[in-house]
């Protein structure tokens, strides 16, 4: 009886380190894989800050407003009119 209790216990102490070293390397690689795309995102965010800034030194500020609030209130026919003949 002695022997089977030894036996399941190196057992589960080996299953235990597995499951141990199992968790470990996930949460290892998860915090690796998200410094990576952290570092990739920081990268491009401030590429496309660069490239906002330059745009806006060349061409002008972007405008806020999707429409412009005076032709917010035309109909298609003069929207037509006014933009698409040209």
């Amino acid at each position: 009886m002695n022997f089977i209790k030894l036996v399941l216990a190196v057992l589960g102490l080996i299953f235990g380190v597995m499951l141990f070293f199992w968790l470990f390397g996930l949460v290892t690689s998860l915090i690796w894989y998200g410094l990576v795309f952290g570092v990739i995102a920081a990268i491009g965010y401030s590429g496309y800050k660069l490239f906002r800034k330059a745009e806006d030194k060349f061409v002008g500020p972007a405008k806020t407003d999707y429409l412009d609030s005076r032709d917010f209130d035309t109909s298609w026919d003069e929207y037509k009119q006014k933009y698409l003949t040209k």
